[in-house]
Order: structure tokens, then C-alpha cells, then sequence
């Protein structure tokens, strides 16, 4: 019975698109020399990963590294985080998964599993956005693996597209608040100016005979006499004007 699990077992990771049924995938496992690497950063590149998996390479036996397939965005073309590690021997295959497989490699704990073989178009990620299917649904901030996740980043656009429509929807209330306000004065202003011309000689006379009639009543207020009376000045001076004047007044008594 065994009671530690042994290192160079495979794990159940499988590829999901595999056709193969799981006899056949098994028995492919049991002798293959390919490995499927992950949780690796977006900057690891070939040239560290060949010079780690190499200290696991049995050249004397004929074996060593066939080659490094890195995972690549569907998108962009640039690396995601995954790779491939093709031996020449089923046994440095079980190698790595005894002795590499969760160390660290550019300060991230990568993972090893037996594949049951590469084939052409498995280098690209399958996930929406070009990368892998993991990080379309990370949440998490990651500066390894780009930031932020795929649909976070996507919330993230989202918010922000949001936040600038309502501040350019803002900006235009404020400008149409502007314009009228502008309209506005402008129209007080234009009520309020001095006319020219023709207009301007008619408010010159029209203020001319106001000053006058105005000069009139002031000097009518000053001497004391109001509409409909006479100064009796006046009056004592037309009935003496004339020699005759006190015998008419006593022929205009007696009539």
C-alpha cells in the first residue's frame, strides 16, 4: 500500500478537446515524452525554461531536449503563460514531474503533466479574448500574467466607457447652459444701447423739449401760482393801464 503519493504519477489534467477515449488517452500517457507546462509568467521565456528542464536530460542515454513549443495569444502572438517540453525519453518525461514540477520558476510555482503529444494549433490559447481559458475568469490581480484578468479588464473598459459618456453628457448640459446664459446678456445688452442716426436726433429733441416744458413748471412751483389762477399783480396792472380804468370798473358795478 502506498501511502505517499508518488511524484511522477500524472495528474488528471486532459486536454478538453482530445478525441481519443480514455483508454486510448491513457495508454498515450503511459509512454509519451511530451510535457504540458503551466502557470508560467507572460516573460518567461525559451531560453529559461531549456536551461531548467535541461538539468533532467539524459544525453549518455540518448535523450535531451527535442524542443520548446511556448504557448502563444491567439491574438497578439505573444506568449500566455503555457508551454510545451518535448524529450526523447518517456523517463525524462517522469523526471521532470519527479523533480520540477511545483518549483519556482521567475518566482511563480509552475506545473508539470504528462501530454499525450502535441499536435499543430495547440500552441494558441482557447480562451475568448486570445489567452487562456483561466484567465478569462481570474479576478485577481496578477502582474505576472498581464494584470488583470480578461473579464475583469473587460469591466474595467466598461466603467470607464461609462464614466466618459456621462462626463461628455455633462460637458454638453453645461455648454447648452453656457450658450443660453450667453444669449441672454447679449440680448440685455443689445436693449440697452445708444441709437445712431435718425433715432438718435429724435430722442436729442424729444430730450430737449422735455428739459424745457420741465424748466416751465419748475419756474410756476417757484412763484406759487397754480393752474387756473392769476398773479393779482397782473390783474391790478390791466385795470390801471388806462386813464378811464377806475370809472369803467364803477360803470361795470351798476349795470
Amino acid at each position: 500500500m502506498n501511502i505517499v503519493e508518488s511524484l511522477d504519477a500524472p495528474s488528471s489534467y486532459r486536454d478538453s478537446r482530445s478525441r481519443a477515449s480514455q483508454q486510448a488517452y491513457q495508454a498515450a500517457l503511459s509512454s509519451t515524452s511530451t510535457l504540458y507546462l503551466g502557470n508560467l509568467s507572460f516573460y518567461t521565456t525559451e531560453e529559461q525554461i531549456y536551461e531548467l528542464f535541461n538539468r533532467v536530460s539524459l544525453p549518455s542515454s540518448g535523450g535531451g531536449i527535442r524542443r520548446i513549443i511556448m504557448g502563444l495569444d491567439r491574438v497578439q502572438k505573444t506568449p500566455c503563460g503555457f508551454a510545451f517540453v518535448e524529450f526523447y525519453t518517456h523517463q525524462e518525461a517522469l523526471l521532470s514531474l519527479r523533480h520540477i514540477s511545483s518549483t519556482k520558476l521567475d518566482e511563480r510555482l509552475i506545473r508539470c503533466d504528462l501530454d499525450p503529444g502535441y499536435t499543430e494549433g495547440r500552441q494558441y490559447g482557447r480562451g475568448r479574448s486570445g489567452g487562456q481559458v483561466r484567465d478569462e475568469h481570474r479576478i485577481e490581480y496578477d502582474a505576472g500574467r498581464g494584470g488583470w484578468g480578461a473579464g475583469r479588464l473587460r469591466e474595467e473598459e466598461e466603467r470607464l466607457k461609462r464614466e466618459a459618456e456621462e462626463a461628455k453628457r455633462k460637458e454638453e448640459q453645461e455648454s447648452l447652459y453656457r450658450n443660453a446664459e450667453m444669449e441672454g446678456q447679449g440680448a440685455g445688452q443689445q436693449g440697452a444701447t445708444v441709437p445712431g442716426g435718425a433715432d438718435a436726433e429724435y430722442f436729442e429733441l424729444e430730450g430737449e423739449q422735455r428739459g424745457t416744458a420741465g424748466g416751465d413748471a419748475a419756474d410756476v412751483r417757484d412763484s406759487g401760482i397754480g393752474p387756473g389762477k392769476r398773479d393779482r399783480r397782473d390783474s391790478d396792472e390791466d385795470d390801471f393801464d388806462d386813464d378811464d380804468g377806475p370809472k369803467r370798473r364803477r360803470e361795470r358795478s351798476f349795470d
